[in-house]
C-alpha cells in the first residue's frame, strides 16, 4: 500500500468513526443535520480535545455518509431489520450499534467505489471502539448478510 493511499485509508477510517458519532448524537439530541456537519467540520474533524488529536478525516466522505445515511433512513432501517433475528428490533439496539449498522448499510447500498470487505471491516473496527467482540461479530455477520442481498 502506498503511503497516499495509506494516509487516504486513515482518513476514511476518521471519517467512518467521526459519521458514527455524529449519527449517535442526532439520535440522541436531534440535532439538524446541517449543524451537525457544521460542528464536526469545525470542531471535531482534525481537533486536539483534551489531548487527544483526532486523525484527519475525509471530510466529503464524512458529509456523504451522515447525510446520505440520514436521507435514506427507512430503506436502510428495513435492510437492517429483514437481517435481524426474530424477536428482535431496531429499537432494541443500542443507539450506537444503530448507528454503526446504518452506516455501514449506506456505504454498501450508495458506495460502490468501496469494496464490500474494506465496508465490512471498517465498521468492525468502529465496533470495537465501541463494544467487545461479540457485537463486532454481530457487526459483521449482519453487514456480510446485507452485502449479499445488495452488491449481488
Amino acid at each position: 500500500m502506498s503511503n497516499r493511499t495509506a494516509s487516504r485509508s486513515k482518513a476514511r477510517a476518521a471519517a467512518r468513526l467521526a459519521a458514527i458519532q455524529a449519527l449517535y448524537q442526532h439520535e440522541m439530541e436531534g440535532t439538524a443535520i446541517p449543524s451537525l456537519l457544521h460542528e464536526f467540520h469545525n470542531h471535531r474533524l482534525g481537533a486536539t480535545i483534551e489531548d487527544a488529536e483526532y486523525a484527519e478525516a475525509e471530510v466529503d466522505f464524512f458529509d456523504d455518509v451522515v447525510k446520505g445515511t440520514h436521507a435514506r433512513l427507512a430503506e436502510i432501517d428495513t435492510i437492517v431489520a429483514a437481517k435481524l433475528a426474530k424477536g428482535w428490533s431496531l429499537t432494541r439496539l443500542d443507539k450506537a450499534m444503530r448507528a454503526i449498522l446504518r452506516a455501514g448499510t449506506y456505504e454498501l447500498l450508495a458506495r460502490p467505489d468501496v469494496p464490500v470487505g474494506t465496508v465490512i471491516t471498517e465498521y468492525v473496527d468502529v465496533a470495537h471502539a465501541f463494544f467487545d467482540k461479540r457485537e463486532a461479530g454481530f457487526v459483521n455477520g449482519l453487514l456480510d448478510g446485507i452485502a449479499k442481498d445488495v452488491r449481488s
